[in-house]
């Protein structure tokens, strides 16, 4: 039903457009019969409109993945940088929350470890909107970081790095993912102390363990330990439907042929606040010198040139259909 519901939009939705197309056309035509100018302010207007409503849409025929329309939990982790790749993820959670507001779409915190002197150790968000995961998952890789150290005495320039990881969430569709109670282990601890030990029974942080497949993950920003563990399994899901996709494609490369790339540790975008200012993704080469506008959660420009630049490389999308 939801899929129906999908369709039946996307039929009305292109069926509005060409009638706004034709109305358009049949103004101009009429302007030109007359010889008559006095509308052209009103075109124009209604021309920009028209084919940016066209351009958006256009742009959403490349997202249409089998989980793209679903929520996106996206985890960060700092990389090499020490306490600078702590504070560069917490920038970087700041960037895509102010996405999320700038867009409507609602926000779960999933999961935050703080870290020794300032950041974060780590990060899990939970994204819900309008093709959530179809937009974000252009974020996915390594994120560099170049600046003049908060940090240092010296007040050196240092390179930090942190790794965004972007799933869709798993739902009652997913058949393959099915979690047993036996294949769980279950540990709770205190948010404010250390992981990885049982403390007092009012212990609220949730720690789950998948011991077929060795995965861990953990919530500590509720104060329920109910809901905690609620958090926590929804994030185990998302990486075991992950994991089975990852699964899925490493068979098709077999059967194809094919050599898969190992991606993880890749450098896709840098942000450099010194000695220039610039944000350049490696992937499409879209560059902006507004870094603090894109660090506000301005980043729209770069997953749309991702997008783009990736269309017709995947079965699954597209090809392209943005020329005017």
């Amino acid at each position: 039903m939801r899929r129906l519901t999908h369709l039946k939009d996307t039929v009305r939705t292109w069926k509005d457009l060409r009638e706004q197309g034709s109305s358009l056309l049949e103004l101009v035509e009429m302007s030109l019969e007359e010889d008559d100018d006095s509308l052209a302010q009103q075109l124009a207007e209604e021309s920009d409109s028209f084919f940016a409503d066209l351009q958006e849409k256009e742009m959403e025929l490349t997202l249409s993945g089998p989980y793209d329309r679903r929520p996106a939990i996206l985890s960060i982790q700092p990389g090499a940088g020490g306490v600078d790749s702590q504070d560069w993820s917490q920038m970087l959670l700041r960037m895509y929350l102010r996405w999320a507001e700038r867009h409507g779409y609602k926000t779960q915190l999933l999961d935050l470890s703080d870290g020794d002197w300032g950041g974060i150790k780590s990060a899990a968000v939970e994204i819900s909107g309008p093709l959530a995961f179809g937009y974000l998952k252009a974020e996915k890789g390594v994120h560099r970081l170049v600046r003049l150290s908060p940090f240092n005495s010296d007040h050196l320039r240092h390179t930090s790095f942190a790794q965004v990881v972007v799933l869709p969430t798993a739902d009652e569709e997913d058949s393959e993912v099915e979690i047993r109670p036996e294949d769980l282990k279950i540990d709770f601890f205190r948010s404010s102390g250390p992981g990885g030990q049982n403390v007092q029974k009012v212990a609220s942080a949730v720690r789950l363990t998948h011991l077929p497949t060795g995965l861990v993950v953990s919530c500590q920003t509720e104060r329920s330990q109910h809901q905690n563990r609620e958090y926590a399994t929804t994030l185990l899901k998302a990486h075991l439907l992950q994991l089975r996709l990852e699964e899925r494609a490493k068979e098709m490369a077999e059967l194809r042929g094919e050599r898969i790339s190992a991606e993880w540790g890749s450098q896709i975008r840098s942000y450099v606040l010194h000695p220039y200012r610039m944000v350049k993704d490696h992937r499409s080469q879209h560059q902006v010198s507004d870094a603090n506008s894109v660090l506000d959660g301005d980043i729209d420009g770069f997953l749309k040139a991702y997008l783009l630049a990736t269309v017709g490389k995947d079965d699954t999308t597209p090809h392209g259909t943005m020329d005017k």
